[in-house]
């Protein structure tokens, strides 16, 4: 009877084992299981978390910049009128905030001369009276969503205003020959030429025929425009100064018993000279 019990009680305890072990093993899988799937979600929100995180915004925009200008020759000392516009290269529409600068290449250097707000039909106007021909540009400095940008160069060219030199000259015309004087109403040769110059440009000349020779800069006698200042030279020595005319003539006071008025430059050997 005691071996029957302890049979019994020792197959009771390997069932139960059994029964423990494979309820074990059953628990211990929706265990893992459980756990896989909470990490996998964890890592799931994770990775999302992540991608958010590292979301860049989207690069800024480089417009498209145009210039232009009203003219590309004018005489010194009138006005050019220079235009930016600004367009979205993906919507194309004009883009309406931001500033642009003008610039000019002056003494190797790009120098900012004006700076305005952007209109809202994405232009910007400019005036400018330059004292030399030079290359202009417009800078866009950049807004909320679009990038910095120059657009191209454009030259603009100025001439020597003849005009103004050669209106002076002839107010004086009939006035009388002195040696030494200056003007305003008598003058001899260099002290006519360093009055029209300085009344007319604000340029200071020497009241000395020969000295004169070495202002301004040297122009070929085919290149010579009204305006120009002629010096009549013995060798490398000048002796007398006129205001050419155009045509061969010159502006001058040319000596005793003579007055200002425009006179056939009677020599070959002169040099000219543009002063503006």
């Amino acid at each position: 009877m005691h071996e029957l019990r302890s049979s019994r009680r020792s197959r009771l305890s390997a069932g139960t084992g059994k029964i423990a072990l494979t309820l074990g093993l059953c628990l211990c899988a929706g265990q893992l299981v459980a756990t896989e799937a909470m990490a996998s979600s964890t890592v799931a929100s994770a990775t999302t978390a992540a991608g958010l995180m590292t979301t860049t915004p989207a690069a800024a925009v480089k417009p498209r910049i145009t210039l232009a200008a009203n003219k590309r020759t004018l005489v010194k000392g009138s006005e050019v009128k220079l235009t930016a516009k600004l367009v979205d290269p993906r919507t194309k529409k004009a883009v309406k905030s931001g500033s642009v600068r003008l610039q000019a290449w002056r003494t190797g250097a790009w120098r900012t001369w004006q700076t305005k707000k952007v209109h809202s039909a994405g232009t910007v106007s400019f005036s400018a009276a330059p004292h030399k021909t030079g290359n202009f540009r417009t800078l866009f400095t950049g807004s909320s969503g679009y990038r910095s940008v120059g657009s191209k160069l454009v030259k603009i060219t100025v001439k020597v205003n003849g005009s103004k030199v050669l209106a002076e000259a002839k107010k004086h015309k009939g006035a009388r020959y002195r040696f030494g004087a200056s003007g305003p109403s008598v003058f001899d040769c260099s002290g006519f030429t360093s009055y029209v110059f300085r009344k007319s440009l604000g340029k200071k000349l020497p009241h000395k025929a020969n000295s004169q020779q070495r202002y301004g800069h040297a122009v070929a006698k085919s290149k010579a425009k009204p305006g120009d200042l002629i010096v009549i030279r013995s060798g490398s020595y000048g002796y007398h100064a006129g205001i050419y005319a155009g045509g061969g003539y010159m502006w001058d006071s040319p000596r005793a018993g003579k007055t200002v008025g425009k006179h056939k430059i009677w020599s070959k050997s002169y040099v000219v000279r543009r002063l503006a």
